[in-house]
């Protein structure tokens, strides 16, 4: 047997598709997934308010909004107009798995934003998916591979066996259905009527009038294309117009689009909050709810920063040797001179002589503009321009530390929350009633039955 053909048998080719498991609506989870799925340098950050002040200096490339789903049927914009050439144009996926919403709905938005960087696999989907129709494209979403082990990566243990054990069940359920024989005819028997059973209990229902078994929560994307804001919900037929943008543009979506377009989701959002949130009248007082905003990375940008003040301060001591030689340091503030040092040196990269990667895409041209000014600056303006920059280094480190603390408790809650301690749980049980010490910790004597509480307390 060649080798071809042997590798040919090890590839296995998922061709039905699986399960997707549900994933909480946590920012460093979703920052994990958008990450896994292959694009770099974004996070998404969880949103407390949508006013401006709050909102507008991150220019989002999207918004995410989670809510209990109460059969919402009617969207806050206009359906879509089937001879619109913009709506056309949108990237929309219906979503067809369940528990898929949340990397349906990052997929709605980010495909939609062209100043992304869609990693290879990501971007090759978009291309072959581009001439799909809405329907297609869940179905497409529903049998990538990749997006489902991505997405499930981030679930439960629990929550991953769940998504199975439904499906399973379902299975069963219309195999059942397909393949059972009808019960023969049973002879009319004269007896008496049955008792009346009781009625059931009716179960709890919810402020939107539905049992607690039919709590769903669900995800839906904000995004502005090609001159207007649309609001993606995979549930509904096609993207719905919230409004149009400031500055339209016909042929392609712009990153300028992404400075004014906050004030036309605005209103939506509102109502949105309104209606699941209690916000307004016809409010529910339900406030489970919250609202992502698909942001630049702050690691990427900090770093960045601090790297760009490193390569100034070098310079700028070049320039200061060249004029004073080595007397150069007794002409600044010696207290910074103690602690230039120590500012450059983070957690993340001890030894501010190691190379560190650089995130933005005019990181180079930024350097060179910053140095050329540097090699032009007058020598009375060295001395002074040195210390600004170590204390501009001072507030970038700040800055990176905290986002380097925010992402080890990011990965150690990630950790925890993937870890699986059903074993552990069974193994220590298990463990306990061998060795006759399960009983004492449940309040039992040695055949199982309860203890009294005076009698336990009388052997202490």
């Amino acid at each position: 047997m060649s080798s071809e053909a042997s590798n040919s048998r090890q590839v296995s080719h998922d061709l039905v598709g699986g399960t997707f498991a549900v994933i909480e609506s946590d920012p460093g989870v979703f920052s994990s997934l958008i990450r896994k799925l292959g694009i770099p340098n974004l996070e998404v950050v969880e949103l407390y308010s949508i006013d401006p002040w709050a909102v507008d200096h991150l220019s989002p490339y999207g918004l995410i909004f989670c809510y209990l789903w109460g059969k919402d049927k009617d969207g806050h914009g206009r359906p879509q107009d089937e001879e619109d050439p913009a709506a056309k144009r949108v990237w929309f996926a219906n979503q067809l798995s369940d528990d898929a919403c949340a990397s349906q709905a990052i997929l709605n938005v980010l495909l939609n934003c062209p100043d992304v960087e869609l990693g290879d696999e990501l971007k090759t989907f978009k291309d072959d998916t581009e001439e799909m129709n809405s329907v297609m494209k869940g179905l497409a979403i529903s049998n990538c591979p990749s997006i489902r082990r991505a997405q499930n990566s981030l679930a439960r243990p629990a929550d991953i066996r769940g998504a199975l054990n439904a499906i399973s069940k379902t299975t069963l359920k219309h195999h059942s259905k397909t393949h059972s024989k009808p019960p023969p005819a049973k002879r009319r028997k004269l007896s008496p009527p049955p008792l009346p059973k009781p009625k059931p209990k009716p179960k709890p229902k919810t402020n939107e009038g539905e049992t607690e078994e039919d709590e769903t929560f669900h995800f839906i994307g904000y995004v502005p294309a090609y001159g207007k804001v649309w609001e993606l919900d995979g549930l509904k037929s096609g993207p719905l117009e919230v409004g149009e943008l400031p500055e339209t543009e016909t042929e392609t979506p712009s990153a300028t689009g992404r400075q004014g377009w906050m004030d036309v989701v605005r209103p939506a959002i509102r109502m949105k909050m309104d209606k699941f949130g209690g916000g307004g009248e016809s409010g529910t007082g339900d406030i489970r709810f919250n609202l992502l905003a698909i942001v630049d990375c702050g690691w990427c940008r900090a770093s960045d920063e601090m790297e760009m003040v490193k390569k100034e301060r070098g310079w700028i001591e070049g320039r200061l040797g060249e004029v004073f030689g080595e007397g150069w340091k007794e002409k600044v503030d010696p207290q910074l001179l103690l602690t230039a040092t120590q500012t450059f040196k983070t957690s993340a990269h001890p030894n501010p002589d190691s190379p560190v990667p650089k995130f933005m895409k005019d990181f180079g041209a930024k350097a060179m503009a910053k140095q050329m000014e540097i090699m032009e600056m007058p020598e009375r303006d060295l001395v002074r321009r040195w210390e600004e920059c170590v204390r501009k280094g001072m507030e970038a480190k700040v800055i990176v530390e905290d986002e380097w603390e925010r992402g080890v408790g990011a990965r150690t809650e990630h950790l925890k929350r993937t870890h699986d301690y059903e074993p552990f749980i069974r193994e220590f049980i298990t463990r306990l009633h061998a060795e006759g010490l399960l009983n004492p910790v449940l309040g039992k004597d040695e055949n199982g039955r309860k203890v009294p509480v005076t009698r336990s307390r009388k052997k202490e």
